[in-house]
């Protein structure tokens, strides 16, 4: 291997890891506010690609649809809970209507929109809204009710939404795989290095989207309630934040996250319904290497998980995923030597 060699793969890693490192805080943001391993991270997404492959065509993509059916069921839900606590019917449709103005709006505009054939940007934006508009959706529907179960149970209930949105990935958008326009067509040579409009923008998005977080959580009062909620649930909710809303919010960040990476590997790979999966278990390797506690550690492990994987596909193209995935196997040994254990959940 030359210099020239190696100079590609690097780019290929820090790319790669750039999209890692997206999913790997929102792994750790979901983790330590809600206590759930979010397995299902990846499908996230695959919905954000494969929606804006479906509005490329003209056509109102199946995600709509399932919005609408996922918060006709959270609506219910809600109203449900109204009834048997307040037994008031203007309540409960308060708190349906509640539920639903939201995907409503946005199911509505995306297809409205969806058959007339709107810009690059518009589609993109559509696909985000409408991706994002499931976070709350999801957790309304799974996880909220178990708010109080045991980390084993909500990682039994992730696997369990895990195939389910790969099913209905499947039946809302087939086996056929699709890839995205780039977002920039921009070719740049420098020396060995070929540089793409779209590399610069997956660093560039990559790394706007860290500031802005790390904004969120170090200035805003969202961002500070959620840190409290994640120090300290029993504590936070004495102090008047809600858990189910610091939940449906971590949620929604987490399938903006998601969204937003789907469309920035695009245009790089051709997406298919499961294609989510494999990705989001790399996010998962990443947060795992920061004990699914630290940021700036998941940034760094999802950093080396792509040179890792890229280096690795020169080497041993046929063996690359489980070079990967190998490598949780020393960093949890080294927790488990090192860290601390508890038999309790606190």
């Amino acid at each position: 291997m030359d210099f020239s060699i190696a100079s590609i793969l690097m780019l290929d890693g820090v790319t790669n890891g750039a999209v890692y490192a997206l999913l790997g805080l929102a792994t750790v943001l979901v983790f330590t506010v809600t206590r759930v391993i979010f397995i299902p991270q990846g499908e996230f997404v695959a919905y954000g690609a494969l929606t804006l492959a479906i509005l490329q065509t003209g056509k109102v993509p199946g995600t709509v649809w399932l919005l609408l059916i996922l918060a006709t069921l959270a609506a219910a839900m809600d109203a449900t809970e109204v009834w048997l606590r307040q037994r008031n019917v203007a309540r409960c449709l308060q708190a349906a209507g509640k539920t639903l103005a939201v995907p409503l709006v946005v199911a509505a505009l995306t297809a409205w929109l969806a058959p007339m054939q709107t810009p690059l940007l518009v589609q993109a934006a559509l696909s985000v809204a409408v991706v994002t508009a499931f976070g709350p959706l999801v957790y309304r529907v799974a996880y909220q009710s178990l708010a109080d179960a045991t980390p084993l149970v909500l990682l039994i209930v992730s696997v369990g939404v895990h195939f389910a949105m790969t099913g209905l990935g499947l039946l809302f958008f087939g086996a056929e795989g699709f890839r995205n326009p780039a977002f920039w067509d921009l070719r740049l040579v420098l020396g060995p290095i070929s540089l793409t409009g779209q590399t610069l923008i997956v660093v560039a998005a990559s790394a706007a989207l860290i500031v802005l977080l790390w904004l969120f959580f170090e200035r805003s009062l969202y961002g500070k309630a959620l840190r409290a909620t994640a120090v300290n649930r029993l504590g936070a909710r004495l102090m008047g934040i809600s858990s189910p809303a610091a939940g449906q919010l971590t949620f929604a960040m987490a399938a903006f996250i998601g969204a937003l990476s789907g469309l920035l590997i695009g245009p790089t790979t051709t997406v298919f319904y499961d294609t989510g999966f494999l990705i989001g278990l790399k996010g998962f390797v990443a947060a795992v290497v920061a004990g699914l506690s630290s940021y700036p550690g998941a940034l760094v492990g999802a950093l080396f998980v792509g040179v890792v994987e890229a280096f690795g596909s020169f080497y041993a193209s046929a063996f690359k995923e489980v070079i990967v995935f190998t490598i949780i196997l020393p960093v949890l040994l080294w927790r488990s030597l090192h860290g601390s254990h508890s038999d309790e959940d606190h």
